[in-house]
């Protein structure tokens, strides 16, 4: 079997259907290591998976069966490899609750669509606790006091710390201690999705669904209202999140056939806002401070925002000096503004100038504005689509061209590479009101590699600084202008 993870679902996608593929897509990654494809035939469409990690496929696997006992809103799953690395389960399109929010904003639809939302994990939370076994639990099978703890400490390495903030080690660690005790004498303890978020709900003909629930284990009903609800890049209104939250309560009441004391639950689920709040920026410390990857980067300003109205407005009944004293200095907004991209505005002077261009011809890397040039990048060592027959008479800008350089060759990697250097000097540039930088990629024939890359990075760097960008393909004779 190939190498390649794309082949290898293409491989396992024939031996188990019959009908021709029309259309492959490989899907954005987002945090973990698993790869996503969307497989379109003249009959239907399937997600498929590819994870080297076969535990965590198993855990996914045994939960949607144990949730379809239920009927919980969870995809189907139609089959699984034998080598158990890969499994094709239900399309619920390409829609999720995060879609319809920044689409709508905070309409009475996309509250309803949050209400449905909240209902069913409810469900999924409490039915679910009867069915699952939790020793098929990835990591811990309890959120209890050390898996809070450790949630903890993981926003303290990689995010604290690196803001270089001085404070008292020890009596930190002793008020982390004082808060897992705390948060674990919770009267609620149920299945908890432990990423429930927007971006893991689908919705399809006005209902909901949820994908990525494999982290899961026993723990508060609190911890996944809050995931919802707090969400950084959703940024709800507090009206809708009081509003909600009575709903959820309202479901948890009505499922149990009893009353909530809702003072209490109000009390532990603002622990659990916070406790949530430390992983998320964990997280995006490790995913963008370390691994540099500037979706999660971006964020940071919005969690800390939200992190700052919190600690502002709520409490959870439980003394924590020093960990109290630190949130109020990471929320500072000199320490926000580290976070913060600077970006252009319609005054900013700034041309960026990207072209592609053929090796065979460099004439085209004279810089106009008389600056001397700037950034040449030597597409070469990508794998050439235009070795191959199908791709010969494409560019770069085809849907077959793009899908082979971002899933059969290493242009993801390079890219990356290219962003992190063009960063520094793109807001050098405009901090220093600099008129002009250029940016070359040049391949063997100015058609494939050259082309792909110029346009994924001004499509980089116009969302990333919002600046003026001019894009040429010089072999292509395409010329377009983009920003203000």
């Amino acid at each position: 079997m190939n190498e390649n993870p794309a082949d290898q679902v293409r491989d396992f996608f024939s031996t188990v259907e019959k009908d021709d593929i029309l259309d492959f897509e490989k899907l954005p990654k987002s945090g973990g290591d698993r790869i996503y494809f969307r497989i379109t035939t003249p009959v239907k469409s399937f997600i498929a998976t590819y994870n080297n990690n076969i535990e965590e496929n198993s855990t996914f696997l045994n939960f949607t069966e144990k949730f379809h006992e239920f009927d919980a809103h969870v995809p189907h799953i139609y089959w699984v490899h034998p080598g158990g690395k890969m499994y094709l389960q239900q399309d619920f399109g390409k829609s999720s609750l995060l879609n319809e929010l920044e689409r709508e904003g905070e309409s009475t639809h996309v509250f309803e669509l949050f209400k449905k939302s909240l209902k069913e994990l409810a469900l999924l939370q409490i039915y679910g606790d009867k069915v699952i076994d939790y020793s098929h639990c990835l990591t811990s099978r309890e959120f209890g006091r050390q898996a809070i703890l450790s949630d903890l400490l993981y926003f303290k390495y990689y995010f604290l710390d690196t803001l270089k903030i001085p404070y008292d080690k020890e009596n930190l660690l002793d008020d982390f201690e004082a808060l897992s005790t705390y948060l674990t004498h919770v009267e609620h303890k149920y299945f908890m999705f432990r990423d429930f978020q927007s971006r893991n709900v689908y919705v399809q003909n006005d209902d909901v669904y949820f994908i990525d629930y494999q982290g899961g284990m026993k723990g508060a009903l609190q911890y996944d209202v809050a995931s919802l609800l707090w969400q950084a890049r959703a940024n709800l209104s507090q009206e809708w999140k009081e509003s909600l939250l009575e709903y959820y309560m309202d479901c948890i009441s009505e499922i149990l056939d009893k009353p909530v004391d809702r003072n209490r639950f109000v009390n532990q689920y603002n622990g659990y806002v916070l406790i949530r709040m430390m992983q998320v920026l964990g997280a995006y410390g490790f995913r963008g401070l370390f691994e540099r990857k500037a979706q999660f980067l971006t964020s940071i300003p919005l969690a800390l925002e939200n992190l700052k109205w919190f600690i502002s407005h709520k409490s959870m009944g439980i003394s924590l000096p020093e960990f109290e004293s630190l949130l109020h200095k990471i929320t500072e907004q000199e320490v926000i503004n580290r976070f913060i991209p600077l970006q252009a505005t319609a005054e900013t002077p700034l041309l960026i100038r990207i072209s592609s261009f053929s090796f065979k011809r460099t004439e085209c890397l004279n810089d106009p504005s008389g600056n001397g040039g700037g950034f040449v990048f030597d597409c070469r060592g990508i794998l050439n689509p235009g070795r191959f027959d199908e791709y010969k008479q494409l560019n770069g800008r085809d849907k077959q061209v793009i899908n082979f350089l971002e899933q059969k060759t290493d242009m993801p990697s390079f890219l990356n590479g290219v962003f992190n250097v063009l960063d520094v000097s793109v807001e050098d540039y405009i901090r220093r009101g600099f008129s002009s930088l250029m940016i070359s990629f040049g391949c063997t024939g100015g058609q494939h590699r050259s082309v792909y890359a110029a346009d994924a990075v001004a499509r980089y760097l116009r969302n990333k600084f919002k600046v003026k960008i001019e894009v040429n393909h010089f072999e292509q004779k395409i010329h377009e202008k983009l920003g203000f």
